[in-house]
């Protein structure tokens, strides 16, 4: 097998699959990258237990063949690469990798022992790439990286109709977005870490879905994925959506996390980074407090509601996190001083946050 490829579209393909492959395991076979060199270029494949991932790197092959390397090493390898053209070569089980004067020589594994990945070519939905990744970007920081938390470890999407969405809560917070996937009514709940790799693999164009037992499997033009979902039902989350909105604040996205982002400098860090958010006569007054001094800002904002005023206290990253999907005007909605608030693009932009307030 000789192959001859720029270093460019190698590395970012390596640097795809770097991520699925662990670095070190019990199993020293998950540890290597199978490579298959075809008519179509290299297919890459490589996999952790929870995401099967296989790429094509466009390339020129001659005498087609398949094997396995260490994949972190292959990648440090090609990565140090002076050039922009690589040339590899398989000679019995030794890998030649060439470019612009240097050579590295790489002992091959055993390619039979290696498990064989299977990827669906069922096709049950197709969605926009980066309307998709998009939307779990937006919902991703909400959901809780601790082991014991179960579900809240991953991303619930859900299908009905014409709309789809995706929701992440850690019990302290809740984000969730809507966009527009017609396809049959689906539930289910993708880990967070895998929802990760998935968007950094989508790209624009389209993305297709397959449903099998436990399993989602994604395709585009150029990436499969195996995805291993989360068993277990996502709790009810829409009763801690407020319904009952008795003030409502308008103002820019950008100088609120501006302001928020100022006070919070002397914000208490063993008072979960507490900001006081204060609205009253068209104004939001945010103000911190901690061992070294005060701090404090004030907004002019539009207001609306039954409630002439309020003060609520939140933890300055939860609302920073929640502001960070909106762009323009921000609408916070509150339904009490101890009460979940609401924070959403002003208008229907199909993404809310709800924060719980910290207590007094």
């Amino acid at each position: 097998m000789q192959a001859h490829v720029t270093k460019k579209t190698l590395s970012e393909g390596l640097g795809l699959l770097e991520r699925v492959i662990p670095s070190r395991s019990s199993n020293p076979l998950l540890t290597a990258l199978k490579v298959e060199a075809t008519e179509r270029g290299l297919l890459l494949s490589g996999t952790n237990l929870e995401i099967d991932l296989s790429c094509v790197v466009p390339a020129e092959i001659q005498r087609p063949a398949s094997f396995v390397v260490p994949a972190h090493l292959f990648a440090q390898i090609v990565r140090n690469l002076g050039g922009e053209l690589v040339e590899l070569e398989l000679s019995g089980s030794e890998l030649s990798v060439r470019a612009s004067g240097s050579e590295f020589k790489l002992q091959t594994g055993d390619l039979e022992a290696y498990p064989e990945l299977a990827f669906s070519s069922q096709v049950d939905a197709t969605l926009s790439a980066s309307e998709l990744a998009r939307s779990l970007s937006s919902v991703r920081y909400a959901a809780s990286n601790e082991a014991f938390q179960a579900v809240f470890r991953g991303i619930k999407v859900e299908q009905h109709g014409s709309v789809a969405r995706v929701v992440a809560s850690d019990g302290f917070r809740l984000a969730l977005r809507e966009f527009s996937a017609p396809g049959e009514a689906r539930n289910l709940i993708i880990p967070a870490r895998s929802a990760d790799e998935l968007v950094r693999v989508l790209r624009d164009g389209e993305v297709r879905l397959s449903y099998g037992d436990g399993l989602l499997g994604i395709q585009t033009d150029r990436v499969r994925m195996n995805v291993k979902l989360l068993d277990g039902d996502f709790p009810d989350y829409e009763r801690v959506i407020p319904r009952d909105i008795k003030l409502t604040v308008i103002l820019p996205a950008a100088a609120l996390k501006e302001a928020v982002s100022r006070v919070a400098v002397l914000a208490d860090k063993n008072a979960n980074n507490r900001v006081e958010f204060q609205v009253s006569e068209g104004k939001l007054r945010l103000a911190a407090e901690g061992d070294y001094g005060r701090g404090q800002d004030t907004l002019e904002v539009q207001q609306e509601g039954s409630e002439p005023a309020m003060s609520l206290g939140f933890n300055a990253k939860y609302v920073l996190d929640a502001l960070g999907p909106i762009e323009g005007e921000a609408e916070l909605r509150f339904s009490g001083p101890t009460s979940p608030a609401m924070f959403k693009a002003s208008g229907d932009g199909g993404y809310l946050a709800v924060v719980v307030p910290l207590r007094i």
